[in-house]
């Protein structure tokens, strides 16, 4: 079992090549878009998830990693390493993955993601676990090699977090090995369809399960409480990689003792600053940015009111609401 000296957070997902153009809205089907320039930069949820945990402090932070042997590897192998992220790397025949983005002028994206060299991750690819105190895990990746990864985790004692992202439903094996389950409201409509939020984050089972609600903030379901996190007011222009921070985040505030009020209001406010950026690993934000936002937050409440109310959960006799 793993002690409270574990500082590692591990990621075990995808790299993807973002191709991304702005255009002043997300075509419709059937809809042509005359857009900007296109640009290439590193991205992948897993990627993004890593590169916000390094940037987040206080919990060294690294990734396994499927790469073809072609100029996006390179880029996103750069890009990690570059941030601070120790690499397991599995070199792949196949091309690196590449997501096609297209981000309107709203700030809102849609993403189509071609997983290439990602689908080579197996589950005996996953490194030694010593000294990792969190597994961060997404669906961009082998369901098969996801379960894997997850179960090796618990037996060792490290405590697993699951994006599940992209949308899709999960095997009971997988979640039973899950002890946080992180989800936007789409992607928790997926695994349990019916009730308000806080019914669904505590139908899932998971010990702990947050639901990320992107303008509104954030719900959290702890086993016997609910914690809300309102969001932080910021001028987005992008919200590319805004959920991976937000995970990434998490998982290195929780590594380094935060206890969950305060963690979810770190990762909360990552999120927000990833906004104001364009791109995905180059709008994650340090330590020293997000700290400086908390150092200015105050208390909305009206916002926390509203998120409640959204959440279905004003009334329950056990909740925390955070400042923003």
């Amino acid at each position: 079992m793993r002690g409270s000296t574990a500082k590692r957070v591990l990621v075990a997902g995808s790299a993807n090549a973002d191709l991304v153009v702005r255009a002043p809205h997300i075509p419709a089907p059937g809809e042509t878009v005359l857009g900007g320039d296109l640009a290439t930069v590193p991205g992948g949820k897993g990627a993004n998830q890593a590169v916000a945990a390094a940037r987040a402090g206080g919990a060294d932070a690294a990734m396994l990693v499927a790469l073809g042997d072609d100029a996006a590897g390179e880029m996103l192998e750069g890009s990690l390493r570059g941030a601070g992220v120790a690499l397991h790397v599995v070199r792949s025949d196949r091309a690196t993955g590449a997501a096609l983005i297209t981000v309107s002028d709203q700030g809102e994206n849609a993403i189509t993601v071609a997983p290439g060299a990602n689908m080579d991750l197996r589950p005996e690819h996953l490194p030694d676990l010593v000294d990792v105190a969190w597994l961060v895990l997404q669906l961009e990746i082998p369901i098969e090699a996801v379960g894997a990864y997850a179960r090796a985790a618990r037996a060792a004692g490290v405590k697993v977090m699951l994006n599940v992202a992209p949308a899709q439903p999960v095997p009971a094996d997988l979640l039973a090995s899950v002890d946080l389950l992180v989800a936007n409201e789409e992607e928790l409509a997926v695994l349990v369809g019916a009730g308000s939020i806080g019914d669904r984050l505590a139908a899932l089972g998971t010990p702990m399960a947050v639901v990320t609600l992107g303008a509104r903030g954030c719900c959290a379901w702890t086993g016997e409480s609910y914690v809300l996190q309102p969001a932080f007011a910021v001028s987005a222009m992008d919200t590319t990689a805004a959920g991976d921070t937000f995970c990434g985040a998490l998982a290195a505030a929780l590594t380094r003792g935060e206890p969950v009020p305060a963690a979810l209001r770190f990762a909360s406010a990552a999120a927000a600053l990833a906004t104001t950026r364009a791109g995905a690993q180059s709008s994650v934000p340090t330590r020293e940015r997000v700290d400086a936002l908390l150092a200015i937050a105050g208390h909305d409440p009206s916002a926390a009111a509203a998120l409640a109310d959204h959440c279905g959960v004003a009334s329950h006799p056990q909740l925390t609401i955070g400042f923003t």
